[in-house]
């Protein structure tokens, strides 16, 4: 089943996608609310849903599929690592911790973005798109989330929505020279959507190992940029979500992305591998899509710089203590 938020420019509507039209859930329930309840009452409401309250897609907006709790994104695909240290410091490498655990970071959940909607973007000369596959946590009965093991973790997936994850690379550079970050390299827009599709649809995609054979596919203005399959990652879904809620805790609504794919999934990591900005980087009026098998597409056009107040720089100032 797939699972989304549309608004017709006056109202919000909340349901399911089906067919091609959308249908509002019983009981005037939101996303939060179903995921809330977990993947296991899903079947019944699509079963009690109106279908005389129909709306086309083609006469709505989908907006992003949830309001996300937490968004943390990994970075699960080692050939992505490799290709992008090059285009940062020259080096192709994947470092040795990278093999130990899952590594992520938190990013805004405040500017999450849909599909079709145009993207303003900050005073960078380097913007770039990432291709992930991202799981939205679902409640379980009997389990608060915290300090899962990997078979328990799976059961709080309750379904997958692609995700772009937009990134100004020099911005993203400078900061993290800091060691720390990445921060307003990639908290200005976030795309999610076009829908949440439930975890039982994507279970014949499941290969023997746990991982999701599924084909991701980059395009800008058209062309194919890049495509890998979401089964060359260093971990399964599960281990990620895992991990996340080691010594602390996932809940209903968080969302974790996969990392970008490799093969071309973004443009730094071909600037990594050419020694150039080859394609060049994303400017105003690009179109950007982002499919992958079994989930859908989600669309964009990159919008106009939005001029920042100026940062001031550190005050560099005595060590010198008296008090």
């Amino acid at each position: 089943m797939r699972i989304a938020r549309w608004t017709d420019g006056a109202d919000v509507g909340e349901g399911f996608v089906d067919g091609d039209a959308v249908v509002p859930f019983p009981d005037g329930l939101r996303v939060a609310e179903v995921l809330a309840q977990g993947l296991s009452v899903v079947s019944a409401l699509f079963e009690r849903r109106d279908r005389a309250a129909a709306r086309s897609l083609s006469e709505v907006h989908l907006l992003a599929p949830l309001v996300p709790a937490s968004i943390r994104d990994f970075v699960a695909f080692e050939e992505h690592v490799e290709g992008v240290s090059a285009s940062v410091d020259g080096r192709s490498e994947v470092v040795p911790e990278w093999y130990e655990a899952p590594t992520f970071y938190f990013t805004n959940p405040h500017t999450v973005r849909a599909t079709g909607d145009v993207i303003a973007i900050p005073e960078t000369q380097r913007l770039d798109v990432e291709l992930e596959l991202a799981v939205v946590i679902g409640a379980v009965p009997g389990s608060d989330g915290e300090n899962l093991d990997a078979t328990t973790a799976a059961s709080h997936i309750f379904g997958y929505t692609v995700m772009n994850d937009w990134s100004a690379r020099d911005l993203q550079s400078r900061e993290m020279k800091v060691r720390l970050g990445p921060a307003k390299g990639k908290d200005f827009a976030m795309t999610l959507g076009p829908w949440i599709v439930t975890a039982d649809e994507m279970e014949p995609f499941v290969d023997e190992d746990g991982f999701l054979a599924v084909r991701a596919e980059l395009f800008v203005n058209g062309e194919l940029i890049g495509h890998d399959l979401v089964s060359n990652m260093g971990w399964p879904f599960a281990e990620l979500v895992a991990y996340a809620a080691r010594n602390s805790v996932v809940v209903p609504g968080d969302v974790l992305g996969s990392g970008t794919v490799g093969n071309g999934g973004c443009l730094g990591e071909l600037w990594g591998r050419r020694g150039g900005l080859d394609p060049r980087p994303l400017e105003p009026g690009d179109e950007v899509r982002l499919a992958i098998e079994g989930v859908g597409e989600v669309v964009n056009v990159v919008g106009e710089r939005v001029a920042a107040p100026p940062v001031a720089r550190a005050r560099e100032r005595s060590r010198a203590r008296s008090r």
